[in-house]
Order: C-alpha cells, then sequence, then structure tokens
C-alpha cells in the first residue's frame, strides 16, 4: 500500500484526520479540500421543528457537519434531549459524534451508506410504531435516497437541512499542478458533491484526471463517476478511512 499517493478531497477539518492515519500505513496524501462548509441561517421553521422533535419515531444524522450543528440545536433548545426519538447515523463517523453526546444513536456495522442504514434492523424497530414520522438532518439537497425510500414505506418524513456545501476559491490550474508535485496517484473522493466538485475545479482537465483510480464512497457516487467518464472506479463501499484503507489493500497500483 505504500506506493499509493493520494490526493484527499473532504472538508479541510477532516483532511487532516485522514491523512495522519494513512501516514501511519506508510500511505502519502496531499490535500484540496473541495467542500467548504457553511451553516444556514437559523430560521422559525427550524426552531418550531427542533422543538418538536419528540413527536418523531427516529432521527437520522447523515454526516458529521450535520450532527454537529443539529447537536448545537439541541443544547440551545433542549435541557435534556428528548425521550421520543431513536437516533441513527449513516456512518460510524458521525454516530460517535452523537454518542459522545450522550445520544443512544445506531448506526450500521458494514458500508457507511444509506442503503446499510435502511437495512438496520433497529431502524426497523423503530418505524414499526403507528403512523412513524422521521426527521433527517442534512445539508442543503443532501442524499434522497432516505427520504424518497421512507416515503415509499408510508413514513412521514420530515427534512432539516442545516448547511450548504460549496467549492472552496482556487486559481485557475490548482488541481493539475497538485497532482504533478505531488506525484499523485489516486484520487479520493466522499461524497456526489465532492465528486461534482472536482469535475468543476478540474475544468479542461479532466481527461488527466480520467486516468487516475477514483476511489468513492458507495456505488451511488460510483455510477455518478461512471456518468462522467472515470474509467477506473473503486467503491469502497463506506466514506471512512477504514473502508478507504481496505480499498486501497485491493487494488493494485497504477504507474505514477
Amino acid at each position: 500500500m505504500t506506493s499509493w499517493r493520494l490526493l484527499l478531497t473532504r472538508p479541510a477539518e477532516e483532511c487532516g484526520a485522514v491523512a495522519a492515519v494513512l501516514a501511519e500505513a506508510g500511505i502519502h496524501s496531499a490535500s484540496l479540500p473541495l467542500l467548504a462548509i457553511e451553516p444556514l441561517p437559523e430560521t422559525a421553521q427550524q426552531r418550531a421543528t427542533v422543538l418538536e422533535l419528540d413527536r418523531y419515531c427516529a432521527v437520522i444524522v447523515v454526516s458529521k457537519p450535520a450532527a454537529r450543528l443539529g447537536i448545537e440545536l439541541l443544547d440551545r433548545y433542549w435541557p435534556q434531549p428528548p425521550l421520543g426519538p431513536a437516533w441513527f447515523s449513516v456512518g460510524a463517523a458521525t454516530g460517535a459524534i452523537l454518542a459522545d453526546y450522550g445520544l443512544d444513536a445506531s448506526w450500521p456495522s458494514l458500508g457507511d451508506d444509506s442503503e446499510a442504514l435502511l437495512a438496520l434492523p433497529r431502524l426497523g424497530e423503530a418505524l414499526a410504531r403507528p403512523d412513524p414520522k422521521v426527521l433527517i438532518l442534512r445539508g442543503e439537497g443532501g442524499r434522497e435516497l432516505l427520504a424518497e425510500t421512507l416515503r415509499a414505506r408510508g413514513v412521514q418524513t420530515d427534512i432539516l437541512e442545516l448547511y450548504r456545501r460549496y467549492l472552496p476559491d482556487y486559481p485557475a490550474g490548482t488541481l493539475a499542478a497538485t497532482l504533478r508535485s505531488e506525484r499523485l496517484n489516486g484520487l479520493v473522493v466522499s461524497s456526489g458533491q465532492g465528486l461534482l466538485s472536482l469535475r468543476e475545479l478540474a475544468a479542461d482537465t479532466w481527461p488527466e484526471m480520467l486516468e487516475l483510480p477514483l476511489f468513492v464512497p458507495s456505488p451511488r457516487v460510483a455510477e455518478m463517476a461512471r456518468q462522467l467518464g472515470a474509467k477506473r472506479i473503486v467503491d469502497c463501499r463506506g466514506a471512512s478511512v477504514a473502508a478507504l484503507l481496505a480499498a486501497l489493500r485491493e487494488t493494485a497500483v497504477t504507474a505514477s
């Protein structure tokens, strides 16, 4: 694995932690955050939804920023977390934030994606109540599979958007220059929006990017990558560092 030289594209606060774990495994990485996080202004609708958390049978938190911002709202409006809802996260890292706060959160042990969460037995138990209601905490324009699937099952599903993601402002040519100067031989994206940001920043150098292995977190993002012309896609089946390391062990390094 030590021959891998990877581009990390997560939000800035996450890249350092991922890079440190990779370095311990002897893997070189360079960070170019392609998603910045900006909390959305609090609205009357946000407040009303948070104040009615106890009427939901489940709260699903889809990302670490959603977990942190959701906890801030809990602190503001609930002296003690409501007893009504069961808490769920899509991945272990997000779940750990909820658990550290004291919430009894559950998440899939295998797979950091919506499909794995929807198959979680505890979620099925929570939804077995009469007239189940679910609240999803996410970013602006976040993943739709959860909400669409739950609604198709007859579950009233509300969405509380807490932040927006945007591509930081980089000078033209930054991506290609980073790949060359760091002699990188693999790209890592942690979400569909991160992939779209990679495509946008690449601009007319996108064909150069298509020659590199692209590590993605889920079948959904893998399909997006195929549609964008990626030639060598590795589905890590999760956005965690552990999932990435497992995928790196199983993937041959190409020439840098």
